[in-house]
């Protein structure tokens, strides 16, 4: 026969163990992180169309304050312009054209779950004038711009892609 302490301590081992296996395990508590994706894409939807009013003042600093700091701008006929200060080079000289004007609006608008990342894509239309001729030029195309949530809760371009529909082509007047 066991000696009672060689039982003992099996006996007090599973006593001691016992409450703790039969306690369920919670799952974490859900976040109460609201999702506000809806409100996100307005937002953008908003902005885009303050970015169209602000190439309408022909002002570059106005129009290229929409853009990250790291943001990057391709457009048609364009080298790459990477970082703000590329892009507010690259739109002082077509800012600065008497016959420059840009219009855009987005099809689409969607934020990631994760909240910090969205994309926007459209159309827009833009004239210049055609260095060579002296002629109002004018073309359409597609977009899409990709944007960074910024600390502060706003929304910034890090991307700014463009392809165009049409090529340059002169304009009749009205048009």
């Amino acid at each position: 026969m066991p000696k009672p302490t060689t039982l003992l301590l099996p006996a007090c081992l599973l006593l001691t163990l016992l409450p703790t296996a039969c306690l369920q395990v919670q799952p974490p508590a859900a976040t109460t992180q609201s999702d506000t994706r809806a409100a996100d894409a307005q937002a953008i939807r908003d902005q885009e169309a303050a970015w169209v009013k602000a190439f309408a003042t022909k002002e570059p600093a106005r129009a290229e304050a929409f853009y990250a700091d790291d943001g990057d701008s391709m457009l048609p006929d364009t080298h790459i312009m990477e970082g703000k200060q590329a892009i507010l080079a690259g739109m002082k000289p077509e800012l600065g054209d008497p016959n420059f004007s840009l219009v855009f609006a987005p099809t689409k608008v969607e934020v990631a779950k994760s909240g910090d990342l969205a994309f926007s894509k459209g159309w827009f239309r833009y004239t210049t004038t055609d260095p060579k001729t002296g002629k109002r030029v004018g073309q359409a195309g597609n977009y899409v711009e990709v944007y960074k949530k910024q600390p502060d809760g706003s929304w910034k371009i890090a991307e700014d892609i463009a392809t165009e529909e049409t090529p340059l082509h002169s304009l009749k007047p009205g048009e």
